[in-house]
């Protein structure tokens, strides 16, 4: 009966439209980056460049209530990381700061997308718990699959990782983009941008290396800004909190696809070969051809966040430092089955509601 009276509650929640405003901005930055997903794919076909971490299907976590489940079987579900790598090494030692699932309905073309929060309190994959973008750094993409499907109830098999470097690159490719500048931004992003090119003896003031430049931002307003002053403006926090930097990273990625949409295929493919570098999956060239061939009946039609705003909230946990919570994993499980594979009354794993009881014992919620 409790069951069924958080889904009655989630359903009556999910109609409020101030709510799903909200829901549409912040989900922005997700959807640009599957756009970017499916155009990296295309490159990869054209240019073979990409970076192939093949994943062994024998050491990815699903739990079995999950392999049974009928419903599962027909949607395909891949997660997409964003890690913050300086160099062309994707696996293993990087944080996935982003973490999104993309699922698709196989029969519909429906594609439902839910970023899970990378200071998530979760299981690591291994029956350890920190913030869930530790997976990643651990284990590289196949432990950061596991946690996923472990904690969540889902059967994600594949993955495509970008790196955070490609974003510059982008930016410079398409001759820079216009933002507006605010006062009170001007000197963290400039120290943003001597911490990337440079070092730090202190931990506090940088010194651009040798050899490399930067051009310091030194006006307010609209202007146009270049791969690296975009990139340090979206790392900008220190104005704000972390919902404005969040809407900064979404100011640069709409102007890097109002750019691109004036920008020739010479410009593009140029894009594309600086790109691929950056970018990793466990998708083969057959799949991603499938991929592309059906691209046109894809269509996104849902995003939301993990953990659920009603089942959320933020606290302290001893070194573990400031982490997202969910409150009540379970609750939040269930919602999300209904969210991205329209399910009544889901009936959660052992696995799941033995994490949701650690979880709450750790944390005190």
């Amino acid at each position: 009966m409790a069951t069924k009276n958080v889904g009655t509650q989630a359903k009556k929640r999910k109609k409020s439209s101030k709510k799903k405003r909200s829901r549409i901005l912040l989900f922005i930055l997700e959807i640009i980056l599957l756009v970017i997903l499916i155009v990296v794919l295309y490159a990869v076909l054209k240019a073979g460049k990409v970076n192939k971490i093949s994943i062994n299907p024998e050491n990815i976590e699903v739990n079995e209530a999950v392999k049974n489940n009928e419903t599962l079987k027909g949607y395909r579900n891949i997660a997409l990381f964003g890690v913050d790598a300086r160099d062309k090494s994707l696996g293993k030692g990087n944080r996935s700061d982003t973490i999104i699932i993309a699922s698709v309905n196989l029969d519909t073309g429906d594609v439902k997308l839910v970023s899970v929060y990378r200071d998530t309190y979760l299981n690591l994959g291994n029956d350890t718990y920190n913030k869930c973008n530790a997976a990643y750094a651990k284990g590289g993409p196949e432990q950061a699959i596991n946690m996923l499907n472990m904690n969540l109830d889902l059967n994600i098999e594949d993955y495509i990782t970008v790196g955070f470097t490609g974003l510059e690159k982008i930016i410079d490719a398409l001759g820079g983009v216009e933002v507006n500048i605010l006062e009170s931004e001007i000197s963290h992003l400039n120290n943003y941008q001597i911490s990337m090119v440079g070092r730090s003896s202190d931990g506090k003031n940088f010194v651009a290396d040798e050899g490399k430049d930067y051009i310091p931002v030194t006006r307010t307003g609209v202007q146009t800004l270049n791969g690296l002053q975009a990139t340090a403006y979206c790392r900008v926090r220190q104005v704000g909190n972390d919902f404005m930097r969040a809407e900064r990273q979404r100011e640069v990625l709409t102007a890097i696809m109002e750019k691109a949409k004036q920008a020739s295929p010479a410009t593009l493919n140029k894009i594309l070969d600086e790109v691929l570098p950056y970018v990793s999956t466990s998708l083969d060239v057959d799949e991603m051809l499938t991929v592309l061939g059906e691209v046109s009946k894809y269509n996104i039609t849902g995003k939301d966040g993990f953990p659920f705003e009603e089942y959320r909230t933020t606290d302290t946990l001893g070194g573990k430092g400031s982490c997202v919570i969910p409150v009540d994993l379970k609750a939040n499980v269930i919602k999300l089955h209904e969210f991205l594979f329209d399910t009544e009354e889901y009936q959660l794993s052992n696995e799941v509601q033995s994490y949701s009881q650690k979880i709450s014992a750790d944390t005190g919620r």
